[in-house]
């Protein structure tokens, strides 16, 4: 018999006989010629992935993979953040984040803060005492860095997870991310405003405090006013963010630079 007649044999039904493997890859790139329904699929904003894992498995809330999307900011960015958030009047802050919002400002910011309000405070405090009196000399205390801390890290964490479960709770559609994100960017006008504090001068002190906290408030309100709407129902949630943030700077003006 010819050899070449072997070749011509059907394979497929005899024993020991393999099926082809069908390659994913080129199925995959079929799929994305639209023969198929293996394609590309669409990937939702950070914030809303972030969200879905959240409502589905609550581990993911204490998964530290789950928030390194929100780090990976630029420079440009986080500038532009921060200089939005000393004009609180246009109160768009969300529509600029948009779905990127970041949690680096965050971080940075209220540790920056921290420890601003205790190397200033020690400052503002020596310099009053050395007014009265000449022989006072220039002593640290740590428990100023320990009060900064547990002041501006409980606030610019609980608060907005505080807010986030109330509004939650009426109904109100709540981001915790950009809550987070809105919060800290609003302590960073407290940032030069420690420079100012170190002015010897109490009156001046408290106007310098007053401006501060009533824009860095403001800026809290608007925007979740614009973000959340303004009904009747929420309205008294936009003064207790007001207030809470009112307090805020009083406290920093009475407990680091009295």
């Amino acid at each position: 018999m010819d050899e070449s007649s072997y070749w011509n044999l059907p394979s497929s039904h005899l024993l020991g006989s393999v099926p082809a493997v069908v390659n994913e890859e080129s199925e995959a790139s079929y799929g994305r010629r639209g023969g198929g329904v293996r394609g590309y699929q669409t990937l939702g904003p950070p914030t809303e992935g972030f969200e879905q894992q959240s409502q589905n498995n609550w581990k993911g809330v204490f998964s530290i993979s789950s928030y390194t999307q929100y780090f990976d900011v630029d420079t440009d960015v986080v500038v532009n953040r921060l200089i939005s958030s000393f004009y609180p009047a246009g109160g768009d802050f969300f529509n600029k984040i948009g779905a990127n919002p970041d949690l680096y400002g965050l971080i940075w910011i209220t540790t920056t803060l921290v420890f601003m309000l205790a190397a200033f405070g020690n400052c503002a405090t020596y310099l009053i005492q050395k007014r009265t009196d000449r022989t006072t000399t220039w002593s640290f205390d740590v428990g100023y860095v320990n009060a900064a801390a547990c002041g501006i890290y409980g606030y610019s964490l609980v608060v907005p997870v505080a807010f986030y479960f109330l509004l939650r709770y009426l109904g109100s559609n709540a981001s915790l991310i950009r809550f987070w994100c809105m919060w800290g960017y609003s302590l960073s006008i407290f940032i030069p405003t420690a420079f100012l504090l170190l002015i010897p001068v109490e009156i001046l002190r408290w106007i310098i405090i007053l401006v501060a906290g009533t824009a860095s408030s403001c800026f809290v309100t608007l925007n979740l006013t614009s973000y959340i709407g303004g009904s009747n129902d929420l309205r008294m949630m936009m003064i207790a963010a007001f207030l809470l943030q009112m307090a805020l700077a009083i406290f920093i003006k009475v407990w680091f630079f009295p």
